[in-house]
């Protein structure tokens, strides 16, 4: 019988949570490690809406990118949201891993599946961070190729929401064909100095300031703003295979109930 830490200990494996960084909170946060597992529900994040999701499905351990602790909890009730997500949880008996930054950072982690599905080759690491225990090199973004004529800002920002699903997409259009592409997964906007330092015409990423969009505008950057759910969201059809493959006996499914949580106000044409 599979267990909840046969899970961690496997996720481990994969994205060391040694490696998180100091700010994350990843790792086992709910549940008992002995409880046996049948079925596991994959979410980018886990609210009210997925918590209730696992029980209505039969899962026991949901596994999630963002952590459903992140700050310290002064009590756990009914009247916030993330009380609420807890006492689902542990009434309904469901257990809770969370990976988080270990995943953005590892290889064939966050970064890499963004990378890959936005068709990028001869990728390499934007940002090294150091090597964990096992001696592999980690950190947060990649960098690559976009291979075929140059497209432009425009119609790159186009292939990357329709890439990545998204509702919408920001970006600035520093007139420079698309070429070397570096990317960040979630809030990776600080890292446009190093987009450039690395010799990118183009930086995909999301939560940009509006300081950036300055900034990127100033270097000579395309800078597109994907949002933080759609550049994040790639990861968890990955983790849903790589679960099946490590233990075949084991039902794994994605949320159905977890989407985009805002949409974009189109603008309207001619002035009235």
């Amino acid at each position: 019988m599979i267990k909840v830490n046969d899970i961690y200990a496997y996720l481990d494996s994969v994205a060391p949570f040694a490696i998180q960084m100091d700010f994350d909170n990843a790792g086992f946060l709910v549940g008992h490690g002995e409880a046996s597992v049948k079925k596991v529900l994959v979410s980018l994040d886990i609210t009210e809406e997925v918590a209730e999701e696992a029980a209505a499905v039969g899962a026991q351990l949901i596994v999630s990118h963002h952590p459903v602790i992140f700050h310290p909890a002064r009590s756990i009730t009914d009247r916030d949201p993330v009380g609420r997500t807890l006492l689902a949880l542990t009434e309904k008996k469901i257990a809770a891993i969370c990976v988080h930054t270990n995943l953005d950072a590892v290889s064939g982690g966050v970064n890499d599946a963004l990378a890959r599905r936005l068709g990028l080759t001869q990728v390499e690491m934007l940002r090294p961070e150091g090597t964990d225990a096992s001696g592999q090199t980690y950190g947060v973004g990649r960098i690559g190729l976009r291979e075929g004529s140059g497209m432009y800002a425009p119609a790159f920002a186009r292939f990357v929401q329709e890439a990545l699903d998204a509702n919408g997409v920001r970006y600035v259009d520093a007139r420079r064909p698309v070429r070397r592409v570096a990317v960040g997964g979630g809030a990776c906007g600080d890292m446009l100095a190093d987009a450039l330092r690395m010799g990118c015409d183009t930086f995909v990423t999301s939560d940009v300031k509006y300081n950036g969009f300055l900034d990127a505008k100033a270097m000579g950057v395309n800078l597109i703003d994907a949002g933080h759910y759609p550049t994040e969201q790639v990861i968890c059809p990955i983790l849903e295979r790589r679960l099946k493959t490590a233990f075949p006996e084991l039902e794994v499914v994605q949320t159905k109930e977890h989407k985009e949580v805002f949409t974009y106000l189109a603008k309207s044409g001619g002035a009235e």
